[in-house]
């Protein structure tokens, strides 16, 4: 019997981020003209100052090819180098084809295969360790992982309890070959029993039935979700560091999903990050961008100068299931442009 013939495995690690953050730029102000609430309660309650809302012609496939373009060039390849194309979202609109491929043919990544994953805001961290996986084990060199969302095709702007919350935008890193560990073991769960904490409050099929009910639209249970992270979220946060040998005091950064500043806050006490780690706010000027939130706050620290190319940070998304994914992470290298 012929053997096999099988690929030789290798390390992974983060080669380049981009983001993408459409041109709009949205106030408290002008959120409150639509909600019952006022600029100082949203700030209060979220943390949140700003976000950026898509225009008509800045698509969820548009966005995720202009931040697939930026983590390119930060990387320092070509298009033609990218073996595949993984994609998050949980607010694309467009059943088929996959999003994953219409935008690896726009960015010109003709030796491409692509598909979609859908985790919520957990997404990027469940498609990072995908990404990981192919190029670790020897299926793919380089794989463009991007998440992309237009949260506001799926959130009632009149609905007062998240219309402030939620934003559009996109964000992306290049996972490619590494001669050491740079990018840790993946930490997931799912806890279906909780599914009714981040919902549709109707289905296409029962709007498309009887168009008197409410459009699909996304509803939240706040408080069943925060206490959802603080007792499965946070412990698993530690468990990733643990399955990447680190300990918080070896941190440059801690880059959860962006989900409110309230929340990013308690995580960070419950976790005892010392001083020097820097904590990824970008919620407050972004919003919340569900699964594109990671890739973008881990770009604005690292343009910002907040957090060292190279260092170790931790990620942890969680989302509608609910569920959970996190990683150990090394952030990229200097960017290639900017030498």
């Amino acid at each position: 019997m012929a053997d096999l013939r099988t690929t030789t495995p290798t390390h992974s690690r983060i080669l380049g981020v981009g983001t993408y953050r459409p041109r709009r730029v949205v106030s408290n102000e002008e959120v409150c003209g639509r909600i019952d609430s006022t600029e100082e309660w949203i700030e209060t309650r979220s943390g949140i100052r700003t976000r950026r809302f898509a225009a008509a012609d800045e698509t969820l496939c548009d966005m995720a090819v202009l931040a697939g373009q930026e983590a390119l060039k930060h990387a320092g390849i070509t298009a033609d180098e990218i073996d595949c194309v993984v994609l998050a979202s949980m607010s694309n609109l467009v059943q088929t084809p996959p999003a994953a491929v219409v935008v690896a043919h726009e960015l010109g990544a003709a030796n491409a295969a692509g598909f979609d994953i859908s985790a919520a805001c957990a997404g990027f961290c469940h498609a990072l360790a995908v990404g990981s996986d192919l190029v670790r084990a020897g299926s793919a060199k380089h794989v463009l992982v991007i998440a992309a969302e237009r949260m506001t095709d799926i959130v009632d702007p009149t609905d007062r309890t998240i219309a402030f919350m939620f934003a559009d935008g996109a964000g992306a890193v290049v996972v490619g070959p590494s001669g050491e560990p740079g990018i840790g073991p993946v930490v997931r769960w799912a806890d279906g029993s909780a599914r009714r904490a981040l919902r549709m409050n109707t289905t296409w099929g029962e709007f498309r039935d009887d168009p008197s009910l409410e459009w699909p639209a996304m509803k939240m249970d706040g408080r069943r979700v925060f206490r959802w992270v603080v007792e499965y979220a946070v412990p698993a946060a530690r468990h990733a560091l643990d399955r990447a040998g680190i300990g918080v005091g070896d941190l440059t950064a801690f880059i959860p999903h962006q989900a409110n500043l309230r929340m990013i806050e308690v995580m960070a006490d419950l976790l005892g990050l010392p001083a020097h780690v820097a904590v990824a706010t970008d919620v407050v000027t972004a919003g919340n961008t569900s699964a594109a939130s990671i890739p973008s706050a881990m770009d604005r620290l690292l343009r910002e100068e907040k957090a060292p190319p190279g260092g170790p940070a931790l990620l942890i998304g969680f989302g509608a299931g609910l569920n959970y994914a996190g990683q150990v992470v090394l952030l990229p290298e200097a960017r290639k442009t900017d030498a």
